[in-house]
């Protein structure tokens, strides 16, 4: 077994396998301690980093443990929520579309993130600034992997699982990084002194990284069914090329995406969960559907003051209904996503696992009313990161230490992907055979139409089985639909398709770097 990323055992996904890795022995102990250090300690900007010089990265990587090690501090980047401010997944995906609104105790609470929501937002905001540290913190990860660990003596089939482990983190990093912002710096090496200042790449540079490094990552990457349930979590062969279709219909190419997702289809890796609600639960986590999912524990004792070290999730409480229920009550889910679940004429049965509805019981906290949540007007709250009171943190505070996986790639998303290449393509057959298995799992009648009609039925099904997870704005911009739907909060095409790149970071380029039209 090469490490554990389960939390089937309520171990750490990361933390426990570094310290497995550095009790070798005492001097073994030394050395790895203080390059873990390191590598896993985090700067104010990617490219102010000094690298990593002298005895201690000499002694570090010479063994099988350090590149594990190394890999994991990789992994651990993926967990970084609020550095140096918050930079969730729902912030971009969910409250920038139709489907959320900021929430939050009012206009105040958060208030640039409302200005984003409007379509107003400042340049110098922390929130894209963490989004920006944090990828490229994963990305200077990936590359000390990519760079040391070919020249470790160690087993072959585990250094080219970990090089490939790498090459699909550094390009999931880009993807955000270039989905975000548009013209990237993309770093496909740990950087010099001299190059701290590299210049912005087009997107088509970014997307060119992007597939390269998952085409590697998939010759070396296991299968997820040749990992031990113990490593499950781990990135695999069907991550990588679920990433790589993802990648190819972000930039139009319906035909490359088609077949990468058949890939994924054909190897029988996945399926569809027959009981849709059960997703989200705890017993859920790195199910048979699971792609790709952020590892969190609620054991970590992490907290506040080092957010780079927690293994807890933030999310939990951030979402969470204020008064009774103890939380902050952003991502209010809007009445227009609530009518999508009645537009065939009968209420979908997803929308109950989706959002809590007042007279609903949130879970073991008490009856969703409005006096209960404090007096604050929402009638829905998000469902799925959801957590009761018998899940929070065993010790310490249970604020920085939510234990709930984020989902980030399901098989359901692939199969609405493959549904949309292949009508795009012209494949109706192949596109009514994806989208109806989606459907046919909560209990809905088969789509039969063609065209632009199964196209659309493809997008309202996407909306619907993915709602409030990070997935509407992206689809709405990538499918050319952003100005039409969002146009009357205020959206503008042309602009708003990508965020501001943080003025920080221009700023201390020394006007290397130029900011996105229309900021």
């Amino acid at each position: 077994m090469k490490m554990n990323l389960s939390k089937n055992n309520n171990s750490s996904c990361l933390k426990r396998l570094r310290f497995r890795s550095i009790v070798q022995s005492n001097t073994t102990l030394l050395f790895t301690f203080f390059a873990m250090l390191l590598i896993t300690s985090c700067g104010e900007d990617f490219l102010d980093r000094q690298p990593i010089i002298g005895s201690v990265e000499e002694d570090f990587y010479n063994t099988e443990e350090d590149a594990i090690s190394a890999v994991n501090a990789a992994y651990a980047t993926l967990q970084f929520e609020l550095s140096p401010a918050g930079h969730f997944r729902w912030f971009w995906g969910d409250i920038m579309s139709d489907d959320s609104d900021k929430g939050g105790d009012g206009d105040g609470d958060a208030f640039e993130l409302l200005k984003l929501e409007q379509f107003q937002g400042a340049t110098n905001t922390d929130f894209l600034q963490g989004e920006w540290e944090a990828n490229y913190e994963g990305i200077y990860r990936a590359n000390k992997v990519l760079e040391n660990v070919p020249n470790i003596e160690m087993n072959g089939q585990t250094k080219s699982e970990i090089l490939g482990e790498a090459l699909a983190l550094r390009a999931y990093f880009h993807y955000n990084l270039v989905t975000i912002f548009g013209n990237i710096p993309v770093v496909d090496h740990v950087l010099l002194p001299s190059e701290y200042n590299i210049a912005q790449s087009s997107p088509s540079e970014a997307w060119a990284l992007i597939e390269s490094d998952l085409k590697t990552a998939i010759l070396d990457l296991p299968l997820r069914s040749e990992y031990p349930l113990t490593d499950l979590g781990r990135i695999t062969k069907g991550m990588a090329q679920s990433l790589l279709g993802k990648a190819y219909m972000y930039q139009g190419k319906y035909t490359e995406a088609q077949a990468a997702f058949e890939d994924v289809v054909g190897s029988a890796e996945y399926e569809l969960v027959p009981d849709y609600g059960t997703i989200w639960t705890e017993a859920g986590e790195n199910n048979i559907e699971s792609i790709f999912e952020i590892q969190y524990m609620n054991a970590s004792g992490g907290n506040w003051g080092r957010n780079n070290a927690n293994e807890g999730t933030f999310s939990n409480v951030f979402m969470r209904a204020r008064g009774d229920f103890g939380g902050f009550g952003f991502n209010i889910p809007t009445q227009d996503l609530i009518d999508e679940f009645f537009v065939e004429g009968f209420e979908d049965p997803r929308l109950q696992h989706t959002v809590f509805r007042i007279g609903d019981e949130m879970g073991d906290r008490g009856v969703f009313t409005i006096d209960a949540t404090g007096g604050f007007p929402h009638e829905y709250y998000q469902k799925k990161i959801f957590n009761s009171k018998s899940e929070e943190a065993p010790f310490g505070d249970p604020v920085p230490n939510g234990g709930t996986n984020d989902r980030i790639i399901r098989y359901a998303d692939v199969l609405l992907m493959h549904a949309e290449a292949a009508a795009r393509n012209g494949n109706d057959g192949a596109a009514q055979t994806s989208l109806n298995a989606v459907r046919a799992r909560v209990g809905l009648d088969p789509v039969t139409s063609t065209g632009s009609q199964l196209l659309n039925a493809i997008y309202h099904e996407r909306r619907v089985e993915l709602a409030m997870e990070g997935h509407r704005f992206f689809d709405l911009i990538r499918s050319g639909r952003a100005a039409e739907v969002l146009g009357p909060l205020g959206y503008q095409e042309g602009v708003h398709n990508l965020f501001p790149i943080p003025q920080f970071e221009i700023t201390k380029s020394n006007g290397v770097y130029s900011q996105n039209p229309g900021y």
